[in-house]
C-alpha cells in the first residue's frame, strides 16, 4: 500500500473542496430550520429539544470516532447533529436563561476559543489535517459544537439585535466570507486560521438563511414550512454528496 493511500485511510475528516463548502453550508441551514422545527413547531421547547439533539450528536460523535476509515454519511450526519444542537442550545441560553445575543456570543466565543486553545495545548496543533486519532477526534467535534452554537446566536444577533434583518445579515456573512476567500488566494495567512474563520462563518450565513427561509412574512422572512425547507436542504445535501468527490483529506506528514 502506497503512502497516499495509507494517509487517506487514516484520515475520518473530508478534503477541503468548494464541495465541502456547498454541503457545510446547507448543513448549517439544516441545524437552523430543524432545530426550530422541533422547538417551536413541533412545541417541544428549546430545553427538551436541546436534550434530544445532544442525544444524536453524542451518538453520531461516537460512531464517528468508531468508525475506521472516512465515511462522507456519517460524517455529514455528524456536522447536522452539531448544527441543530447548537441552535437548540443557542437559543436555550439566549431567550430562555436571558444572556441575551449578545451575551451569548460572547460566552460562546470565549468557550470556543477556550476549547481551541486546550487542542493546541494537549496536540501542538489544531489543523484538520492532524485528526487522525481519537484524541484529535474528540477535541475536533468538541471545537464544532461550541462553533455550531456560536454561529447561531452571532447569526441572531446580527439580524435582529442589530437589526440588519435576514437579508443584511446574508449579505454580511458572504462579503466576510468572500474575503477569507480572498485572502486564502493571495495572502500567506495561516491556512488553519483561515480554515476556522470560514468554518464559524458559515454557521451564522446559515442561520440568517435558515431563518429567512421560514420566518413569518412580517419578520421579514419567507414563511416556508420548517419540515418542507428542512426536506428540501436534506435532499440536496443527499445529492451533493453522490455527486460531488468526497474522500478522506490527507494527513500531515510529521
Amino acid at each position: 500500500m502506497n503512502t497516499s493511500t495509507t494517509h487517506h485511510a487514516l484520515s475520518k475528516v473530508p478534503e477541503i473542496t468548494l464541495g465541502f463548502w456547498l454541503i457545510k453550508i446547507a448543513a448549517t441551514t439544516l441545524g437552523e430550520t430543524g432545530g426550530d422545527a422541533l422547538s417551536m413547531s413541533l412545541n417541544l421547547g428549546y430545553l427538551v429539544s436541546t436534550a434530544i439533539f445532544a442525544v444524536v450528536f453524542l451518538a453520531a460523535v461516537s460512531a464517528q470516532i468508531r468508525a475506521r476509515a472516512f465515511r462522507p454519511a456519517l460524517y455529514w450526519l455528524t456536522i447536522v447533529a452539531t448544527t441543530t444542537v447548537g441552535t437548540t442550545l443557542a437559543d436555550f441560553a439566549d431567550r430562555s436563561l436571558g444572556i441575551g445575543y449578545a451575551g451569548g456570543s460572547a460566552l460562546l466565543l470565549a468557550l470556543l476559543l477556550l476549547s481551541l486553545a486546550a487542542w493546541y495545548r494537549s496536540m501542538g496543533t489544531v489543523s484538520v489535517d492532524t485528526v487522525n486519532s481519537p484524541k484529535a477526534e474528540l477535541f475536533y467535534w468538541v471545537t464544532i459544537m461550541f462553533s455550531q452554537t456560536l454561529g447561531t446566536a452571532l447569526g441572531d444577533w446580527t439580524a435582529d439585535t442589530i437589526g440588519l434583518g435576514y437579508l443584511g445579515g446574508m449579505l454580511v456573512f458572504v462579503t466576510l466570507l468572500a474575503a477569507l476567500a480572498a485572502a486564502y488566494y493571495w495572502t500567506s495567512i495561516s491556512r488553519t486560521l483561515l480554515f476556522w474563520a470560514a468554518f464559524i462563518l458559515t454557521r451564522p450565513l446559515g442561520a440568517v438563511v435558515g431563518d429567512f427561509l421560514d420566518k413569518p412574512l412580517q419578520s421579514g422572512g419567507l414563511a416556508l414550512s420548517r419540515f418542507s425547507a428542512s426536506a428540501a436542504l436534506v435532499s440536496f445535501m443527499v445529492i451533493c454528496i453522490l455527486l460531488l468527490p468526497q474522500r478522506a483529506a490527507a494527513r500531515a506528514s510529521h
